[in-house]
């Protein structure tokens, strides 16, 4: 797939559906480009891991949790930083699928204030997370455990993180091969 400068709804839905997601590089004037890594990041849904300081976090309820309570508000968050792949362009797109019911935040609240949150593209049995952030400490954690069992209440069959990094491995994240990830992507669209 080539780049883009700009990217339609149904772009966007053809090429996560065939395993690929688009990132904006600033050093290249936001141009948008299709990434399909050889080796992808997922967390299995039947061996997500919850550190024990975090279970008891989420059981205290510190946080007030939300669905889509404010979409543009976390994907502006998680574009707010010295280097992101979020252009304008991308954002405007992530904003079209929330509005087709198709991207979700999982968000973060402390006295009505966001404070952390995610949002990534729901299609059929996959969540495929984009970005997070936080503003206090564990609050991006904390939406991500919300996450996981939104997906496993609902029937969900596999969470892409596209790529692997320490903050998910302790969470149980694997790296897994493209055509292992192309399968697992195949078999959860189909259901």
């Amino acid at each position: 797939m080539s780049n883009l400068k700009k990217i339609t709804l149904d772009q966007l839905l053809t090429g996560y559906a065939q395993g690929f997601f688009p990132m904006a590089h600033q050093e290249l004037n936001n141009d948008i480009f299709w990434h399909l890594p050889e080796k992808r990041g997922i967390i299995p849904l039947d061996e997500f891991v919850i550190p024990k300081n975090l279970r008891r976090l989420y059981e205290k309820r510190s946080f007030q949790l939300e669905i889509n309570k404010n979409f543009k508000s976390v994907i502006q968050n998680c574009a707010d930083r010295k280097e992101t792949w979020i252009s304008p362009e991308i954002m405007d797109a992530f904003l079209d699928l929330h509005k087709k019911g198709f991207a979700y935040s999982f968000e973060a609240y402390q006295e009505n204030k966001l404070v952390g949150g995610l949002y990534g593209v729901a299609l059929r049995r996959v969540f495929f997370g984009e970005s997070m952030f936080f503003k206090v400490s564990n609050a991006s954690k904390v939406t991500l455990i919300f996450l996981v069992e939104f997906l496993i209440k609902n029937g969900y069959k596999l969470l892409d993180t596209q790529y692997l990094n320490p903050h998910l491995k302790q969470f149980g994240a694997i790296e897994i091969e493209n055509d292992a990830f192309q399968k697992l992507l195949f078999d959860a669209l189909a259901d």
